[in-house]
């Protein structure tokens, strides 16, 4: 496959018909894979935080909750339906050890349940994921298919 879009850090791709999304480097940081099946228009977005308090919200693909939405916005603009999106998603992993181990510590874990509470609240359905546990992860989602790929260190890889 020659068309590989490589998605970095507080970023967002889209692909139709054929293309390869990857993001690297998902350690407490969430991909978020959105597919419309039908007409095969797939977007991939790395969010690093749970939650978008930035003054003037320069960099919405940051957080979970702008960075979804962002995302629907953008895929509806190509003709995507919210009624047929659904998502997958990889990440959220708990990278180092807190002091005082609290849930503030976990980026990960936050990022996970604003994720899911984000999806939920724009009517996407969630069909799979491979999240939390303590190693970094590489996303591939196929524009063709719908087909995610994740690998880490250590383990087989996921294909879903």
């Amino acid at each position: 496959m020659d068309n590989k879009l490589v998605v970095g850090i507080a970023d967002m791709k889209m692909a139709r018909q054929n293309g390869m999304l990857i993001t690297y480097a998902l350690g407490s940081c969430i991909g978020i894979c959105l597919y419309d099946p039908k007409i095969q228009l797939a977007a991939l977005v790395h969010i690093m935080l749970p939650l978008n308090m930035e003054t003037g919200r320069k960099t919405p693909l940051k957080y979970a909750d702008t960075g979804i939405t962002e995302t629907l916005r953008q895929m509806e603009a190509k003709g995507g339906a919210r009624s047929r999106i659904v998502a997958k998603i990889a990440g959220g992993a708990k990278m180092f050890e807190v002091a005082g181990g609290g849930s503030l510590g976990n980026i990960g874990q936050r990022n996970i349940e604003s994720t899911h509470m984000i999806l939920r609240r724009e009517g996407i359905r969630l069909l799979r994921e491979d999240v939390g546990g303590a190693v970094a992860r590489t996303l591939l989602f196929d524009a063709a298919t719908g087909q995610a790929c994740v690998r880490s260190y250590g383990k087989p890889e996921l294909i879903f």
